[in-house]
């Protein structure tokens, strides 16, 4: 059949492709025929993933994957529109490319039992179109809305997204979904929400803190697509042959089918959601819904962990990695407002750091950073557990709890001991416990005061550290 006439009348990137049948599924897929703009695209391809792209000339018939890469997504819409005549509609940016494709898939007649057809046709723009990313069933429509209300109306991000991810598990009609947070820079992973039915395994129990590893073989598997969908023993054979240590795990787990979503933002991965067992037969709902929830997902995810940062950042002293004075003000004053439940012994130790201006002086402030970030370490190893804070240049401050007096007197005599040291920073210290009163403030003068009295006794002992 000679359709290179009949293409030549598509304005747009256009070409017919052929899927062979076969029991169960579906065989090679071919392009058979395209137009000159479509084969121009094919023929000035770089792509780095194909062997010899670049100036490949492109011959009728041929298997697609031998001008763009394998990718399950394309061939089940092939699949669907040439031998189970569906139309097939998506607008994606596949992340192996910085341009966005409004892609139409329309079944064709073909004259053999054997193979099927379609028209591939497709558009491509530099930016987003909103307009194409709304142009929606009614049914995605509803579900997308539903997960962008319930996100922007968040108020416990932690507990909104736990909800979300049960909705979409819902949606796809699957035992297990679950969402990722990634940092490959740090090579951390961290589950933030996960829903599944009753009798199935939670994921946390995999991933722990090497499950790193295995997800930082998914972009390699995805291939550069917008998501990787696994939807039978014949798709599996693809993970087989891409990620062969993947494929044994998800085979051990007893996943079957599988849908894993990217979550992207400015172009960077911020995590990944996932389901397994989901309802193959609504694939292309799933997918378009998926694509636009993912969206919005990865913008929230990414104010959520830039407003974490920056909570981490106003509450965490950048030299030392212990809290600071914010983050002490604001336990002090939600312990004296009552919005935190008042602890039982409660003491408070001042720690000031004896002859760090010295140190400045005479060996400079590397030396004198050093120090300080022994002196937190210090402190930490003694007052094991408890609240730490820098709560200035050299002075740090203990908020014990559950401790009595015996227990506090033992940490300082080794605060002290270490003190003493020539190798250990050495700290005056100043302690007052709150004896029941539930005044942490008066406790926090009383130790200051004490504190400044030992400083004295310091520079009285070691007169050539008194500052001038």
């Amino acid at each position: 059949m000679d359709f290179k006439p009949f293409l030549e009348h598509f304005g747009t990137m256009t070409c017919v492709m052929s899927v062979e049948r076969k029991e169960g599924g579906y065989g090679d897929i071919r392009i058979v025929a395209g137009n000159e703009a479509y084969i121009k695209s094919i023929e000035q391809n770089e792509n780095a993933d194909i062997p010899n792209a670049k100036n490949n000339r492109f011959v009728p018939n041929s298997l697609y994957d031998k001008y763009f890469p394998k990718d399950l997504n394309f061939e089940d819409f092939c699949y669907r529109a040439a031998l189970l005549g569906q139309v097939m509609h998506t607008y994606v940016q596949p992340d192996r490319f910085d341009i966005w494709f409004n892609l139409v898939m329309l079944p064709l007649a073909s004259d053999r039992e054997d193979i099927g057809y379609c028209i591939y046709t497709y558009e491509v723009t530099a930016t987003a179109d909103s307009s194409q990313m709304t142009d929606l069933s009614l049914k995605i429509s509803n579900d997308v809305l539903r997960t962008c209300i319930k996100l922007r109306g968040a108020t416990d991000f932690e507990k909104t997204i736990e909800e979300v991810v049960g909705d979409i598990r819902s949606i796809c009609g699957a035992d297990r979904c679950c969402l990722l947070l990634t940092d490959l820079a740090a090579e951390t992973c961290t589950l933030l929400g996960e829903s599944h039915e009753e009798g199935v395994e939670s994921a946390r129990k995999y991933v722990s803190d090497d499950f790193i590893e295995v997800v930082k073989t998914w972009p390699d598997t995805i291939a550069g697509s917008d998501c990787l969908i696994i939807k039978n023993k014949q798709d599996m054979q693809f993970i087989k042959e891409r990620n062969e240590v993947w494929y044994e795990s998800l085979n051990a787990a007893g996943v079957n089918s599988l849908v894993l979503f990217p979550l992207r933002y400015n172009k960077e991965t911020v995590g990944y959601i996932w389901v397994t067992e989901f309802d193959t037969q609504n694939t292309p709902e799933i997918k378009r819904t998926l694509e636009l929830t993912t969206f919005f997902l990865a913008s929230e995810i990414a104010n959520y962990r830039l407003l974490k940062k920056l909570e981490y950042m106003s509450s965490v002293d950048m030299l030392t990695g212990i809290r600071n004075r914010n983050a002490m003000n604001e336990r002090v004053r939600r312990l004296t407002d009552g919005e935190d439940k008042y602890p039982d012994g409660l003491w408070v130790i001042f720690a000031d750091l004896n002859g760090l201006k010295k140190m400045n002086d005479e060996k400079g402030h590397i030396a004198g950073d050093l120090l300080l970030k022994n002196a937190a370490v210090t402190l930490e190893q003694v007052f094991l557990g408890q609240e730490i804070y820098r709560a200035g240049g050299d002075e740090f401050v203990v908020i014990a709890s559950g401790y009595d007096e015996a227990k506090v007197e033992e940490c300082v005599a080794q605060l002290r001991e270490i003190s003493e040291s020539p190798a250990g920073p050495s700290f005056a210290v100043g302690v007052c416990g709150d004896e029941g009163r539930q005044d942490i403030r008066g406790a926090m003068s009383e130790a200051d005061a004490r504190m400044y009295a030992d400083k004295e006794l310091y520079y009285t002992s070691h007169p050539k550290y008194r500052p001038a």
